[in-house]
This record gives C-alpha cells, sequence and structure tokens, in this order.
C-alpha cells in the first residue's frame, strides 16, 4: 500500500514537471505555439501526460535507490552524536536564514538570472557553513547551553568561575589526598567534578573484584566528605563528550574547555596533560614538595627494619614514608640507632637518605 501511495506521489510529480517544462519554455519564447486555446492545453495535457508515464515507468527504480539512499543515511548517522545532530540542523536552519535575507536586494536589479544565481550560490555557501561552524564548535556551545542551564544569569555564572576551576579525576579520588589538602585551605574551590568520572566510580564500586570495590567505594566517600564536611565549592559537571571514549581524553578536553587545572597523581595523564599545555597540580609531587628537607652532614635517630639490596646495608624510613638506606645498617636490623646523614638523592619515585651509623663514623675519626 505504501509503495502504491508513493507511486502515486511520484506520478504527480512527473505530471507536474512536465507542465512546468512547457510553461517554462513558452514564458521563454523557446517554443512558440499559435494562439489557440483548445491547441495550448492539448500540448500542456499531452507533454504533461508523457512525464506522467515515463515517471510511472521509472518509479520501481526511483523508490528502490531512494530506499538505498535512505538506508545509507541512517547507517551515517547512527554513528553521528544525537547532540551533532541537533546542532547542525539549528545551524543549517540559521545558515539559509541568512542566505534568504542576502539574496533579496538581487532580486530587485532587475537583471536576468542574476538573483537565482547568487541565490543559489547563498544558499549552498551559507548551509554548508551553517553545518560545518556549530559541529566545529559543539564543545563551546555545550558548555554554554550547560552553563546557561545551571547558571540562570550572568552574575551567577561568573561567581561560580569566579576562581580558577580544578577538575578531579578517578585517581586523585580513589587516593583520598585531596580531602586533606582541601582541608587546609591550600586548595581554592571551585571542585569540578564530571558526571563520567562519578560513572566510572560507580562501576568501580560495583566491581566483583573486591579490592577494586574497596577503592570505588572508598572514592565515593572522599567525594561525599569532601561535600558536606569541607567548607569548598563542588560543581557536578555534565559535559559528557560522546564523541571521545578514554575518561583521560574526556578530562583533557573538560579542563581545555573550562580554561581549568587538572588535579590528579597519575603519571601519564600528568605528561599527556603537559604535552597539551594544560595545568596539572600532582599530588604526588606536592607531597614530595613537602617533605622535610635533610641536608648532608645531620644527625637523626632511626629505626632499622630490614636489610637492604646491597651487601650490608640496612633500611629505615622516616614518619612521611622517606626510605634511608644506612650503611654496615645490616647488624642494627631491629635497632633505634643514630645516624649521620650522608647524602640525599631525589628520584621521580621519591626522596631517597644515605646514612652511616654514628658509631661507624665516630670509629673512623
Amino acid at each position: 500500500m505504501l509503495n502504491k501511495i508513493i507511486r502515486g506521489i511520484i506520478v504527480l510529480l512527473g505530471i507536474l514537471m512536465g507542465y512546468g517544462l512547457v510553461s517554462g519554455f513558452l514564458a521563454l519564447n523557446i517554443i512558440n505555439l499559435p494562439n489557440r486555446g483548445w491547441l495550448n492545453l492539448f500540448f500542456y495535457i499531452g507533454i504533461s501526460l508523457i512525464f506522467g508515464i515515463i515517471f510511472f515507468l521509472l518509479s520501481p527504480r526511483i523508490i528502490d535507490r531512494g530506499k538505498k539512499i535512505a538506508k545509507f543515511i541512517e547507517s551515517e548517522l547512527q554513528d553521528v552524536p544525537a547532540t551533532e545532530i541537533v546542532i547542525a540542523s539549528i545551524g543549517l536552519i540559521l545558515g539559509l536564514v541568512i542566505a534568504y535575507l542576502l539574496s533579496q536586494p538581487f532580486y530587485k536589479l532587475e537583471i536576468p538570472y542574476l538573483g537565482v544565481a547568487i541565490s543559489i550560490i547563498l544558499y549552498s555557501a551559507f548551509g554548508y557553513l551553517g553545518i560545518k561552524i556549530p559541529i566545529k564548535k559543539k564543545e563551546d556551545i555545550t558548555n554554554l547551553i550547560i552553563n546557561i542551564r545551571k547558571g540562570g544569569s550572568k552574575d551567577k555564572e561568573n561567581v561560580e568561575y569566579s576562581a580558577c576551576p580544578k577538575v578531579l579525576d578517578t585517581s586523585v579520588i580513589i587516593d583520598g589526598r585531596i580531602a586533606d589538602i582541601c582541608k587546609t585551605g591550600f586548595i581554592e574551590g571551585p571542585l569540578i567534578i564530571p558526571e563520567f568520572v562519578l560513572e566510572e566510580l560507580q562501576h568501580i564500586a560495583d566491581s566483583s573484584d573486591t579490592l577494586k570495590r574497596n577503592r570505588g567505594r572508598r572514592g565515593l566517600d572522599i567525594l561525599n566528605k569532601i561535600q558536606k564536611e569541607l567548607d569548598i565549592e563542588v560543581i557536578i559537571h555534565e559535559a559528557n563528550f560522546d564523541d571521545v571514549k578514554e575518561v583521560d581524553s574526556k578530562l583533557l578536553k573538560l579542563t581545555q574547555a573550562l580554561n581549568g587545572k587538572i588535579i590528579t597523581n597519575d603519571y601519564n595523564l600528568n605528561k599527556v596533560a603537559e604535552v597539551q599545555n594544560i595545568k596539572v597540580l600532582n599530588v604526588n609531587e606536592l607531597a614530595n614538595a613537602v617533605k622535610p628537607i635533610v641536608l648532608p652532614g645531620e644527625e637523626m635517630v632511626v629505626q632499622v627494619i630490614k636489610d637492604g639490596k646491597e651487601s650490608g646495608q640496612g633500611l629505615a624510613y622516616l614518619d612521611d614514608g622517606t626510605m634511608i638506606v644506612v650503611e654496615s645498617g645490616k647488624k642494627h636490623i631491629g635497632e633505634t640507632i643514630d645516624v649521620l646523614v650522608t647524602s640525599v638523592l631525589q628520584t621521580s619515585a621519591g626522596r631517597m637518605i644515605f646514612a652511616k651509623p654514628k658509631t661507624l663514623v665516630d670509629k673512623a675519626m
């Protein structure tokens, strides 16, 4: 039934096309007919019927070709996010409206075919630009819509982002030290927590692996602590970036869009952010920076816990986890002794202190 209706529409279009073609030829004096009403009517009807029959015969192919084109467009649009389709449609409408307004003055020049030619060029150009430009700027448009929805006014928007936004990644939330850092007041808000980070935390918390499940639940507990116990602004950001699959890539895009900084303790994410000129606040680097400074020649009291890699070495640790390598300290395992710092080595993993037992130094003197 549907095919018959479509076929009838195609035949009707063919008849109208034949009628329009005859009218056009007569208007342009390409065809001259004697001024006889019945002859003109017969000519109009004849040409229209011929085009109707042609389109009727071609209608199965036209329908089949149309179905293939529709399936192709449908398959292509399945991979396109809905936001892109909406934005492109709105951009196309605006582009066509602008083209219509710009083309009207050319029709008033009364130059044959100029208005039509200019209209075709303008409609094509602005229609194309209306689709392409909004898609390329979709992230800015999405963020603008989100800010309008959440802010409601310019004043509120300025209040929300009066300070540089800090975007939290999953690893730093699970780590938990960010809550203690915020409590000290060293970090100003707002803290931005993307919804896709919350979703990742939820997936980890629902994992069948016990360790992952505990890590995910710890991260959610840390977020609750930051929101309820600390006097710092926390914003749950709705931007999702459907065209990007990796969470780290989404974090970087969101940070760029907000012109903010990303807080992490992920080494690889830190390096990728630096390559893209995104400012990073690394919790591990902060922890290393605030460790007490120890200079060669200083004395300290340590407890040797175990033997080291090299023969005769013993290992001790400060309260902040800094490892102390004690030369000839193996025989003092389990003892608390006085040591003299000989050197300090700063590595990417942290700070290492090398020392000798004070008794050994006194004997050498």
